[in-house]
């Protein structure tokens, strides 16, 4: 296996370890604390029940909302249009192993975007906007929906639906004893005056916006980790992926080669896949070409996506061309 996805898969698989380890013994301390040990399973239990079935709803239902806000309309083989794209998912979802292959749709949106989303209600799907079937081949659109069909062999989802409730729980858990404080901290604790009470909670519910850093920067990996599927899945997946969101940047932000030449590059978009509604559709080849070697040299700082989803443009293309050498 090669050394940088080993490095990347035990990032991910300790991340993910120290989100649930340090949020629970937090939550565990706090509320043993203000409510004996006795009672802290209880009450800690009762909170997550009540998040684990508001996160089930929305997992089941989502896909109808998603459809809905992204006017998406289901593609069948015999359209005579975008049928042959129901061939390209088979055929990508063949090379992941995934049967059967998920549903298609185009969505009527104006930016160029991809994504892999389901419920077991709903079923496995993809959809694809019309921006983005304008900016690409068929074997980049290949690439791009081997990254999403990575996200449903790795259950992202449902991954990252479930370490997001550390969050979720520290912030209920913060709100109510916050709450508790401002009423007067009645109760059966040892410990809940009021005073103490507010102040913690107030901590708690900063505690819980820093734990969201926390999944932004598991995400990053999970969408890395997706890129290396599309690399490792289809064929040619490496290259065509770089192309594609060298395509993707360009079509939104048409001056990111300008910035680059003149060393400006702080503002480059630095996600695949949610850009603004300016699009671009006739990319020039040779700056596609030339924004990949920009990035493939480019030092990235740590915190160029501190606040994003989505790993830097630069980090992606670099990963990506690693991979082109390993298979």
């Amino acid at each position: 296996m090669n050394l940088t996805v080993l490095k990347l898969r035990l990032g991910m698989i300790l991340t993910s370890l120290g989100i649930f380890l340090l949020g629970f013994a937090l939550v565990f301390a706090v509320v043993s604390y203000f409510y004996g040990m006795s009672f802290a399973p209880a009450i800690i239990i009762g909170i997550l029940s009540f998040l684990i079935a508001l996160n089930i709803i929305q997992w089941l239902f989502g896909p109808y909302l998603i459809n809905a806000m992204y006017k998406a309309v289901e593609v069948t083989p015999n359209d005579p249009k975008y049928g042959w794209l129901v061939d390209v998912v088979n055929e990508v979802a063949y090379y992941n192993k995934i049967s059967p292959p998920p549903k298609v749709y185009i969505a009527d949106v104006p930016f160029p975007n991809a994504f892999a989303y389901g419920s077991p209600i709903a079923g496995r799907r993809v959809a694809i906007t019309l921006p983005l079937l304008k900016i690409l081949n068929k074997e980049e659109i290949k690439a791009v929906l081997g990254h999403e069909l990575g996200h449903l062999r790795h259950k992202d989802v449902e991954l990252l639906m479930a370490i997001g409730l550390i969050p979720a729980l520290i912030f209920w858990i913060g709100y109510s004893l916050m709450w508790s404080g401002m009423l007067g901290g009645e109760g059966e604790g040892r410990n809940n005056n009021a005073g103490s009470l507010w102040l913690v909670g107030i901590a708690l519910l900063a505690v819980s916006y820093i734990f969201q850093f926390f999944l932004l920067h598991l995400n990053r990996m999970r969408e890395a980790y997706a890129d290396v599927n599309s690399a490792e899945t289809v064929p040619g997946g490496a290259e065509n992926l770089q192309r594609a969101l060298a395509k993707i940047t360009l079509s939104v932000d048409p001056e990111t080669i300008e910035r680059y030449r003149r060393k400006h590059n702080n503002n480059i978009v630095n996600m695949l896949f949610f850009a603004p509604t300016e699009v671009q559709e006739d990319i020039p080849e040779n700056n596609v070409d030339e924004l990949i070697e920009y990035w493939k040299r480019e030092k990235v700082p740590w915190y160029a996506d501190f606040f994003s989803d989505h790993p830097h443009p630069a980090k992606r293309i670099q990963l990506l061309e690693k991979l082109k050498y390993s298979h």
